[in-house]
């Protein structure tokens, strides 16, 4: 089965549908006010009303205050959320929403133990750590850490590429990968170029 694609750090309705033009599943649209990826509620769900169906938008928080969280996902039925810090499994569910939880991979991680505490959620997303910073590091992790037998489809993230990405998919079988930094001409914007050889290399291998 292909391996699905998420570009993350949509700011802008053009690039939204140059990723969808070029094959991307999923988009993910950043609500974490300290990165320069981040976009504003109401600019996100003006571009989402605007997505053609069987398209997936992906609201990214961090430790985010319940009416941010709200704000967002009362502007379309369509949002997913994905949870970048230290949210509880309670917090996560409280919203009504399908979320993902995100995993920052810690030398002393234990990633079953840390996966098995959100039963409910639809994926776990893997990113590599760096102390400070919740995500958009653009450095990998060591693909061996990850356990074979996670308990929900595996999303996977950090330092992605169109140079590694097809090694990444092959090496880690993920369910689907998610990239920012990696296809990007300067933060926030996107180089058509390099999503479509992100999203050709991650479905077919290059």
């Amino acid at each position: 089965m292909s391996c699905r694609v998420k570009i993350c750090g949509i700011t802008n309705l053009e690039d939204a549908l140059q990723a969808l033009g070029a094959g991307a599943d999923a988009l993910g649209f950043v609500f974490y006010d300290k990165s320069p990826r981040y976009v504003s509620p109401d600019v996100a769900n003006q571009i989402v009303s605007q997505l053609p169906p069987f398209v997936v938008p992906v609201g990214l928080f961090v430790n985010a205050p319940d009416d941010l969280v709200e704000q967002v996902s009362q502007g379309s039925v369509r949002w997913v959320i994905q949870f970048h810090g230290d949210e509880t499994p309670e917090q996560c569910e409280s919203y009504g929403k399908p979320y993902y939880k995100a995993l920052r991979m810690k030398p002393d991680v234990d990633v079953l133990r840390e996966a098995s505490n959100y039963p409910s959620a639809l994926a776990i997303l893997l990113d590599a750590y760096k102390p400070g910073i919740p995500g958009g590091t653009g450095e990998t992790f060591n693909w061996n850490a990850i356990p074979a037998q996670l308990p929900k489809p595996l999303i996977l993230a950090g330092g992605l590429t169109p140079d590694n990405v097809a090694t990444a998919v092959n090496t880690v079988k993920p369910y689907a990968v998610d990239v920012s930094g990696g296809v990007e001409r300067s933060k926030g914007l996107k180089d058509p170029d390099r999503v479509i050889q992100f999203i050709n290399g991650a479905k077919h291998g290059g």
